[in-house]
C-alpha cells in the first residue's frame, strides 16, 4: 500500500471521528457534511504534497 493511501485512510478515520463528535453535539447533518467534504479535500491536498516525489531540475550545462 502506498504512503498516500495510508495517509488518506488515516485522514478519513480522523474525519469520521470529528463527524461523530459533531453529531453527538447536535450539529446539523448539513454542516457535518460540509465540514467532512472540506476536510477530505484538504486531506487530499496535503497528502499529495507530503507523498509526491520531487522532480529534479535539469542543469543546462
Amino acid at each position: 500500500m502506498s504512503s498516500f493511501s495510508l495517509y488518506l485512510i488515516g485522514f478519513v478515520i480522523f474525519i469520521a471521528g470529528l463527524a461523530y463528535g459533531a453529531f453527538l453535539l447536535g450539529v446539523a447533518m448539513t454542516w457535518i457534511a460540509v465540514g467532512a467534504f472540506t476536510l477530505f479535500g484538504l486531506g487530499i491536498l496535503t497528502g499529495v504534497g507530503k507523498t509526491r516525489t520531487r522532480d529534479e531540475s535539469p542543469t543546462g550545462d
